[in-house]
């Protein structure tokens, strides 16, 4: 529309109406004369609107999910924050359990033995220190550990330190084939020599050819002079093969060792040895026989054994 004079009055007169029936609805209420209008009016433009309402939801709702999805995401990240964490404190409470477990274990064979020990965790193993056989230990001589010490766990005899550093030592197992340990037989008190064999049992000669000796026996480390490099009465292991004496002058056993050599954690080193020995109080105590069940047939008088026929029997009818 072009800017004229008669333009401009048109618009001041549309707008003096549309102030009017404000004016006029406003005072009417419910009972306004435009209401009937009101009422057509939305017939006619109602469904366009809803129309239109519909084709721009698809377009707001998506507008709104990408506005909303850096909050979902981040809060999908802190999920699985939180997850990942819980799963790692629970993995630690898991490990922390067994090594309570395992100091547990020790602390109660250094009760028993008498034994002052120093706690230390094995953190390598292997060939890096120059032997098939050996672990590394997070102890040395800043510690009080010094070479030729006894090392044990829970279980028994681990092996003995070979190399001392000043935070760090190296321990030769019991299993390597260069270890070589005094050792006393259960009650017995045979004596012999253990030796390892890598992952198979220890082989122990029994200096007494002819001694008694049976599978199930039990050994504990015989001692040395001035208790290095080992204390008496740590448990080896148990006899799971003995060879026949055949007049030899020693005896040849296999010894299953009580350590598992391949699941070492924590560990102790003896650094005060007990003023009496021990003798045969720290090992374990004898597990309880199982009883072997046994099977009772009762025999009714008058049967039939099953494997005879009776009278009717028609193998016996026909001789």
């Amino acid at each position: 529309m072009r800017d004229t004079r008669e333009s401009r009055l048109l618009l001041v007169l549309l707008v003096a109406v549309s102030f009017a029936l404000i004016t006029v609805d406003i005072r009417g209420g419910e009972d306004s004369p435009v209401d009937g209008a009101r009422q057509a009016a939305a017939t006619v433009f109602g469904p366009i609107e809803n129309g239109l309402a519909s084709a721009v939801d698809p377009v707001g709702n998506a507008v709104s999910a990408v506005r909303d999805s850096g909050k979902r995401h981040d809060r999908l990240a802190a999920l699985e924050k939180e997850n990942a964490a819980l799963k790692a404190k629970l993995g630690s409470d898991d490990r922390n359990r067994s090594r309570l477990s395992q100091l547990d274990k020790m602390l109660k064979i250094a009760g028993e033995g008498q034994y002052g020990i120093k706690g230390a965790q094995v953190i390598a193993i292997g060939a890096a220190q120059g032997f098939s056989w050996t672990i590394t230990i997070d102890v040395g001589a800043s510690d009080g550990i010094q070479r030729d010490m006894t090392v044990l766990n829970g279980d028994g005899l681990v092996g003995r330190v070979t190399t001392v550093g000043p935070h760090t030592s190296t321990v030769l197992l019991a299993s390597d084939p260069d270890f070589t340990v005094g050792t006393r037989m259960e009650a017995s008190d045979e004596l012999g020599f253990a030796s390892g064999q890598g992952d198979r049992p220890l082989r122990v000669e029994l200096l007494n050819g002819k001694a008694e000796v049976k599978k199930g026996d039990r050994l504990v480390t015989f001692g040395s002079q001035a208790d290095k490099p080992f204390v008496p009465g740590v448990p080896v292991g148990i006899v799971s093969r003995v060879d026949p004496s055949g007049g030899d002058l020693t005896r040849t056993l296999y010894v299953t060792p009580y350590v598992s050599f391949t699941k070492l954690d924590i560990v102790g080193v003896v650094v005060e040895a007990p003023k009496k020995d021990p003798r045969d109080t720290v090992l374990p105590a004898k597990p309880k026989p199982v009883p072997t069940p046994t099977v009772t047939v009762t025999v009714t008088p008058g049967a039939n054994p099953p494997d005879q026929g009776g009278p009717d029997d028609p193998q016996q009818e026909q001789q």
